[in-house]
């Protein structure tokens, strides 16, 4: 009976000792496919590091032609910043506003709404683009860009240029909509482990539902929502299909960003163009690749923010439970 019981004990051992090690290979994987994805990028984006130095960061030239070459990563950086920044100005107060709905509605109607919200992330982002392409960008340009050019064009920056529909805001709002899926799910998430009692003590105070929010649930929640819409920020950074076919597709000085109706182009979408045409043996290709890199250095320390953040929400949340 005890050698038998030993056996089963040496065999638990020994399943307990494989299972670490490959949840630990497991978790090993990722470090290394991203350690390698940077190695590759920093390998082969190395000659235009050696021609350029840091300044290939704050130039404005973008200039293909051989023994002409001269490359600056900075209008797509602005553009990039550009359209993430408005694209979370509209998408964020409207995923916060369908979190708050959808956390506090009866079961019948939070959950099929909630399904279809986030139906929308399953979409692929070259549907966006091409209704972006032949139906939004038609009715914005007439509807809301004209008018708005009509009106303050003259005497407002940001409202000058023609208005077209293949430029900043029209990819800036179509990447809005992609990325309430995202934003509103996680906070909606987040919103839910606020616990009950903060909701009734706040009801029983007699706060409207609007105060419930304010006063019990956004305290308690703020740190999460933040991180919530960081994630938004990663994925409207690292957008590339629907950006590149609405936002037209400038290069060089043109792509900096001079007002909502210009056109201009994201560290993605100018991959996206050119990487087809780019010859290895000149320094297009590694100026491509290293516009790359910044975009994953961009992409990582966004991704860390909202980590920590949402960790720090739920550690939030254990110890409130706890207590």
């Amino acid at each position: 009976m005890a050698n038998a019981n030993l056996a089963i004990k040496k065999r638990r051992i020994l399943s307990d000792k494989a299972f670490k090690i490959g949840a630990t290979l497991a978790g090993s994987y990722v470090l290394v496919v991203v350690a390698l994805m940077a190695f590759q990028l920093i390998t082969q984006s190395a000659p235009i590091w050696e021609e350029e130095g840091l300044s290939f960061i704050t130039k404005t030239d973008w200039n293909a032609v051989e023994g002409r070459e001269s490359f600056g990563a900075l209008p797509y950086i602005l553009g990039t910043l550009a359209t993430s920044a408005i694209a979370m100005a509209i998408g964020v107060p409207l995923s916060i506003a369908i979190a708050m709905f959808i956390s506090d509605a009866p079961p019948k109607i939070g959950g099929p709404l909630g399904f279809l919200v986030e139906l929308l992330a399953a979409i692929p982002s070259i549907i966006y683009g091409l209704w972006g392409l032949l139906v939004f960008r038609i009715y914005f340009k007439d509807w809301i860009e004209t008018p708005l050019h009509n009106m303050f064009g003259d005497n407002v920056w940001l409202f000058s240029g023609n208005p077209f529909g293949l430029d900043i805001i029209t990819a800036s709002v179509v990447l809005a909509i992609m990325i309430i899926p995202t934003v509103s799910a996680v906070s909606r998430e987040i919103m839910k482990a606020v616990p009950q009692q903060q909701r009734e003590a706040a009801y029983m105070l007699g706060a409207t539902k609007w105060e419930m929010f304010k006063l019990a649930v956004f305290p308690y929640s703020k740190t999460g929502l933040i991180g919530a819409s960081i994630l938004g920020l990663g994925r409207a950074v690292g957008e590339t299909m629907a950006v590149t076919m609405l936002i037209g597709n400038a290069t060089g000085i043109g792509a900096i960003p001079s007002s909502l109706f210009a056109p201009s182009q994201t560290m993605s979408s100018i991959i996206a163009n050119e990487f087809v045409e780019a010859s290895p043996a000149s320094l297009h290709m590694p100026a491509l690749i290293g516009i790359a890199l910044i975009l994953l250095l961009i992409a990582v320390v966004i991704n860390v923010i909202a980590h920590v953040l949402v960790t720090k929400m739920l550690k939030i949340k254990e110890g409130a439970i706890n207590n």
